[in-house]
């Protein structure tokens, strides 16, 4: 067997698991549509298709205090069995198991009614909880239990109870957020009672067969958090009640560490699990991070853990445990941590997908049919745009042929190579080289294409992407001045004092290229793997000395960076902060000479003394192939940036490219 701790199956009471993966719970942001059950049947079987151990859904508030929003996903009534039914017979068909998640959002919920041990608002809400009543907390436990009994008859294998990441029954167990002095509150013992009592009830609800697995916070990462014996202590408390499964939550969402991001390096949390682990003797299962099945291999084969939780892996392939269990690995679609089709896509109240896969979430959305025509088809541009498009028309069987004019596929994503925290993006330009190379698409490296070249074409699709914008100002063509391209592509080392200007997402990935700053993950984050101090926190060590002293600046007012993802952005402020980069909004260009960049800024001119000016100042789409293409009379299409350079925006280019497509 090609990964033999991964890949064997285990018992959990009456559901046989044929395998140690678990897709962890994740909300898609459509629970609350019309055709939210449908789509969420279609979501979850996909999954089960692809071969996932056992599935955990978004979560489902007991009452109506414990939603999200007013108008989250919640199980209180006969009435919404049906809709429950649809997802647990799609999964069941599929030859899956799925468990439903009990979520009571606690102080993190967005309506009125929000409740909480001790009213204390939450650093990222803006509404402040009531607290609860003994009355109320006795009510909200006989509502988990309800839900339980609910989910069970809605035909689930179980349910997962969420004790993690700061919601209610975390903001029971840590004093941060539990100021009480009564019977649920003070020391470890009335802290933790909530949860035992809530499992107790669960447990009553579910009966003997069905599967109860817990959420635990295995390390908080906020002060007046719990200590590492208080959570060792927890999970025991969890075996003592008949828990089958502890599952790993890694920090609130109000920390101020980064826990899932493409920064966090992979398996980083395994060490706080195989803590817990060692201590208990029911399965406990490593999430956070893990993306690839080499990884998730070791993490069990090293004892760190004995199952392992993936959710955005599975966003990225839903065949990713097929794919392993087949010995192709290397066909895996693999998530490389970027947040935006998923998480920052929520966050702005959009719904789920993943920007390496647009039909994730969408299973409904994207119909792949065969042609009606096949048909020869010309596409120009080996980006995001262009890999999506060839790769679904020759699935569709068009006769495809992609010219790239650089010497690999990739476009864009080929730039995150130098930038440490990005070095997972390569791996995207890979996946799509294989499946394109499977679906019989002809490949043209190295060679930019001419009108001649696409003369014998049906269809001729234009992805040539975008090149930097040319700066207007005095001064523009001084040999200090380069564009970001130079480099992120490596052709200009800067020198020791670096102006950059733009504060858009590409001025970021310079910065950070250029201070480098390279350091254990959990000395720049002041993470304590001893897990001496509550919340598992530390002291960050003090920053490296960086490469070069970097000045970023943007014409708009406003803090530089607000356009970044709404769940990294403030990740990478904080970096390029520690690393003493200066960053200045409302600034006026005047002009550049000997002494570098003439700026006003606040009323006052300054003189940035730089040795290198890096422009990040927008982009112009390439198109100069579309009079020639267009005079042929045949049909053209203009796709990613050279449709819109306004923003470069890969997420956008993969869904463009793929619906393109899917239509030709």
């Amino acid at each position: 067997m090609i990964y033999p701790h991964l890949l064997s199956p285990l018992r959990i009471r009456a559901v046989h698991l044929p395998n140690r993966v678990i897709m962890g719970s994740m909300h898609l942001g459509c629970e609350a549509d019309a055709d939210a059950f449908p789509r969420l049947a279609r979501f979850y079987a996909e999954r089960a298709k692809g071969g996932v151990g056992l599935i955990v859904t978004g979560g489902v508030a007991p009452n109506a205090e414990g939603r999200f929003g007013a108008d989250g996903p919640m199980l209180d009534s006969d009435a919404e069995l049906a809709g429950h039914r649809m997802i647990t017979e799609a999964v069941h068909t599929a030859g899956g198991r799925i468990v439903m998640q009990i979520l009571h959002c606690g102080r993190y919920g967005r309506h009125p009614e929000i409740v909480a041990p001790s009213a204390l608002r939450a650093p990222i809400n803006n509404i402040a909880p009531r607290e609860m009543s003994e009355a109320d907390i006795e009510r909200t436990i006989a509502d988990y239990g309800r839900t339980a009994r609910m989910a069970v008859a809605a035909g689930y294998d179980g349910v997962e109870v969420m004790a993690s990441e700061g919601y209610l029954i975390n903001e029971f167990m840590a004093p941060r957020t539990n100021r009480r002095t009564d019977w649920w509150g003070g020391g470890l013992a009335g802290r933790l009672r909530f949860l035992i009592e809530t499992v107790r009830a669960v447990r009553a609800g579910l009966g003997e067969e069905a599967i109860l697995s817990v959420r635990l916070s295995m390390v908080d990462l906020v002060e007046d958090g719990m200590f590492a014996e208080e959570v060792v202590a927890a999970a025991q408390a969890l075996e003592a009640e008949g828990v089958d499964i502890i599952n790993s939550g890694i920090g609130w969402h109000e920390a101020k560490v980064p826990t899932i991001a493409h920064t966090v390096p992979p398996g980083a949390w395994s060490w706080a699990t195989a803590r817990v682990k060692a201590k208990v003797r029911i399965p406990v299962a490593a999430s956070n991070r893990i993306n690839t099945p080499e990884l998730a291999e070791a993490l069990l084969a090293e004892g760190k853990a004995d199952m392992v939780s993936m959710a955005r892996p599975l966003l990225a392939d839903p065949a990713f445990v097929a794919k392993a269990a087949s010995g192709r690995a290397e066909a895996i679609n693999q998530c490389i941590g970027c947040n935006q089709g998923c998480l920052d896509s929520i966050f702005s109240g959009g719904s789920a997908t993943c920007l390496v896969n647009p039909r994730a979430g969408r299973e409904g959305e994207f119909d792949s049919r065969p042609a009606a025509r096949p048909s020869a088809v010309a596409v120009v541009g080996g980006g995001p745009a262009g890999m999506a498009c060839a790769l679904e028309a020759a699935r569709r069987g068009h006769a495809v042929t992609l010219f790239e004019a650089g010497g690999e596929l990739g476009g864009q994503f080929l730039v995150a190579r130098v930038l440490p925290a990005k070095r997972e993006y390569i791996a995207t330009p890979g996946h799509y080289a294989r499946a394109l190379s499977e679906a019989g698409v002809t490949i043209h490296l190295g060679r930019t294409a001419q009108a001649a070249d696409l003369a014998a074409f049906d269809e001729i699709v234009l992805a040539t992407g975008i090149t930097p914008r040319r700066l207007e100002l005095p001064g523009a063509d001084h040999a200090k001045v380069v564009t970001y391209d130079d480099i992120l592509a490596g052709r200009v080392r800067a020198g020791a004092v670096v102006a950059i200007m733009g504060c858009g997402g590409i001025g970021f990935d310079v910065a950070a290229c250029l201070v480098e700053g390279n350091e254990p993950f959990d000395c720049a984050w002041g993470i304590d793997l001893a897990f001496k101090a509550p919340g598992g926190l530390s002291r960050p060590a003090l920053p490296p000395r960086p490469a070069r002293q970097v000045v970023m600046m943007q014409r708009k007012p406003g803090r530089p960076g607000d356009r970044l993802g709404k769940t990294t952005g403030w990740i990478h402020k904080a970096h390029l902060q520690r690393m003493g980069v200066e960053m200045l909004a409302g600034v006026t260009y005047r002009r550049i000479d000997d002494g570098g960049l003439h700026i006003e800024v606040a009323g006052e001119s300054r003189v940035i003394a730089a040795d290198t000016i890096v422009t990040c100042i927008g982009q112009d789409s390439r198109r100069d192939l579309l009079a020639a293409v267009a005079a042929m009379g045949k049909p053209v299409h203009l796709i990613g940036g050279a449709r819109d350079a306004a923003r470069l925006d890969a997420l956008a280019a993969f869904e463009e490219g793929t619906r393109l497509g899917l239509a030709i």
